[in-house]
């Protein structure tokens, strides 16, 4: 969280995603890699409670990690920031828990975009990547329930997207427009979302693994 108490992420420093964490839950410990292969660890303690502003949506209570990684990650990102977990029954991710996109879409995207090559889905960050489907079949899905694996899925809507996208998903650098490209064939709702991919919820829970088939209900 940076200096605010809002989320920091890829859209004020795309090259944190070149930060590799490694997390032992047995033992509570953390160790955070940077690009210049120094690496800072230690075991997790948790301090003062705060609550994080997440894209002006939600407020997510947590507690703030304590020892270095505030210092570390505030030197990386050239800003205040601090390191917080959130709360146990709470959850640090977008708006509902999981995301779907199929390959298909991504290859549509980066053929409008005139990419040289199809984007790397990763750049899109979600849960679940998709193949067999058509450009954008996910979007037919909204408002419907979709078994993944084991597990029971409700499409509530579409993603907005933000400028992380336009980044390699390695680096953190911007290298293709994506904002621009969806804007052109896509179009906007409401004037200003960019939608790309699909929220899901999650109705029962189970088990997803790869290759496993993903069907309308």
């Amino acid at each position: 969280m940076d200096a605010a108490g809002r989320l920091f992420n890829g859209t004020g420093c795309g090259p944190l995603v070149q930060v590799r964490p490694e997390w032992d839950a047995r033992v509570g410990r953390l160790s955070l890699r940077f690009p210049d292969g120094h690496a800072v660890e230690g075991e997790v303690a948790l301090g003062e409670p705060v609550e994080t502003d997440f894209y002006e949506k939600r407020v997510v209570p947590g507690r703030v990690i304590e020892g270095p990684w505030a210092e570390v990650l505030s030197a990386y990102a050239g800003e205040p920031l601090r390191l917080v977990r959130v709360d146990d029954g709470a959850h640090g991710t977008d708006i509902h828990v999981a995301t779907l996109v199929s390959r298909a879409s991504v290859e549509e995207l980066s053929r409008r975009g005139g990419a040289a090559a199809p984007l790397d889905p990763r750049r899109f960050r979600m849960l679940l990547e998709l193949e067999g489907c058509g450009p954008h079949e996910e979007d037919e899905w909204i408002g419907r329930e979709v078994r993944a694996g084991e597990v029971l899925l409700h499409i509530p809507s579409p993603v907005p997207r933000c400028a992380v996208t336009t980044q390699d998903p390695a680096t953190g650098i911007r290298d293709f427009d994506t904002l621009r490209t969806i804007k052109a064939y896509r179009g906007e709702i409401a004037g200003k979302w960019l939608m790309f991919g699909v929220y899901a919820e999650v109705v029962e829970p189970g088990r997803v693994r790869v290759g496993d088939s993903v069907e309308l209900v």
